[in-house]
């Protein structure tokens, strides 16, 4: 079984360190056999959660779009920067939305059951290594079965080179950790 992964990053930011970090782990899961879709999370125009929104009008457009490609992989390589100290508003937004019950569906079939591998980069000393620690927890809460590799880039402006990769190779080699315990993780799981 060949493992199905969206990777996506949770800053929609021109020259965005997450979104450059998730086009990395997207090559690396294809390199370990895997089928990586790249999301870019400002396609789906999803408004801020707000329930007198859902019932009035129901589900947004793009939201929908984001559960149908939710349910039809495996698992996700997420990309977190750190706002002050946790995860970001979109990254949040998009999770709560994806998560949002649907008739004749069972609870939370878009997460239960797939896998996550997590990544962040910042310019800062921790590399967004504490907002990790909530996106794991609100994962784990939800049904996702997130991997023990993660891997937080500090000071991500020298990270990376003009290719796109990573610069410095102790980061690519951890990242690749992570994408391949998430790719491996995701095959035994859909086997």
């Amino acid at each position: 079984m060949t493992p199905r992964l969206l990777a996506f990053a949770g800053s929609v930011r021109r020259d965005s360190f997450n979104a450059r970090l998730a086009r990395f782990a997207a090559r690396e899961a294809e390199a370990a056999g895997a089928e990586a879709l790249l999301l870019d999370l400002a396609e789906f125009d999803l408004p801020l959660y707000n329930g007198d929104l859902e019932a009035g009008e129901g589900l947004p457009a793009g939201a929908a779009r984001l559960k149908e490609l939710f349910l039809a992989h495996d698992g996700f390589l997420i990309a977190s920067p750190e706002y002050n100290g946790s995860i970001s508003p979109l990254l949040k937004n998009a999770i709560d939305w994806v998560s949002r019950p649907v008739a004749g569906q069972t609870p939370l079939v878009w997460y239960a059951g797939k896998v996550a591998g997590l990544m962040a980069a910042s310019p800062g000393a921790l590399g967004g290594l504490r907002g990790l620690v909530h996106v794991r927890q609100i994962l784990s809460g939800i049904g996702v079965i997130v991997a023990p590799a993660q891997h937080a880039i500090a000071r991500a402006g020298d990270a990376f080179d003009d290719e796109g990769g990573l610069a410095e190779e102790p980061h690519g080699d951890a990242v690749r950790r992570v994408v391949r315990e998430t790719v491996r993780l995701a095959a035994k799981l859909g086997a």
